[in-house]
């Protein structure tokens, strides 16, 4: 590790909690898709969404350990999304108090992430997927070099990303692909050898997005 990488780090991490700090997000705004198409095409869908949460898992920056985002590569058994990279979460069940109740109950079933371990700091506006779903993104700090353990029927693979990397809004390239017999915009970044596209990359980048804007 440099001291460039450990200072970009540093300053990423710091920028996120200052976001927190100032937006407590108690009605965020949506995050919408890159192509207007979907989003035109969410709101006039005829049936109701199903609600599910995912959590943004963000390590604490430490000394000699720089901040990093926790993502899966989902089973390439599921009915959805399978192989693609995903943030831990899923569908909101009876049980669940609140949004927030339903990314922690699913990231401990995923990951093996317990509860207790993340201190939620803040959440972000909804997003309606095509597939059905409504998704709340909340955003938790963790220490680093926890111990997961992946279920194996939902979660292929478990991987870190770094923290500057991804909330640096350039980092993402805008490019087509075919939705519903139809070419759709959609935002996308190569980390090593994992592709974070779709509505990860939307959810990421709108994080990104909101934290550099308040720094104007």
């Amino acid at each position: 590790m440099n001291n460039r990488d450990e200072n970009n780090s540093q300053q990423a991490f710091d920028d996120l909690l200052a976001y927190f700090s100032r937006n407590k997000n108690d009605n965020p705004d949506p995050i919408f898709h890159p192509d207007n198409s979907v989003n035109k095409m969410m709101i006039e869908r005829p049936t109701p969404l199903r609600k599910a949460s995912v959590l943004i898992p963000i390590t604490r920056h430490r000394p000699g350990k720089n901040s990093k985002i926790v993502l899966t590569v989902r089973s390439e058994n599921l009915n959805s999304h399978a192989g693609q990279v995903s943030l831990p979460g899923g569908s909101e069940e009876a049980i669940d108090s609140d949004v927030v109740a339903t990314a922690l109950r699913e990231s401990e079933e995923e990951i093996g992430l317990a509860q207790g371990d993340v201190e939620v700091i803040g959440r972000l506006g909804d997003m309606a997927l095509p597939s059905g779903f409504q998704i709340t993104p909340i955003v938790g700090l963790i220490e680093p070099d926890m111990e997961f353990a992946p279920c194996p029927i939902e979660v292929a693979e478990i991987f870190y990303a770094p923290l500057s990397l991804l909330m640096n809004p350039d980092s993402y390239d805008s490019i087509s692909m075919n939705y519903d017999n139809r070419a759709r915009k959609i935002l996308e970044l190569q980390f090593e050898r994992f592709r974070i596209w779709g509505a990860t990359a939307a959810i990421l980048h709108h994080l990104a997005q909101m934290i550099e804007k308040s720094k104007t």
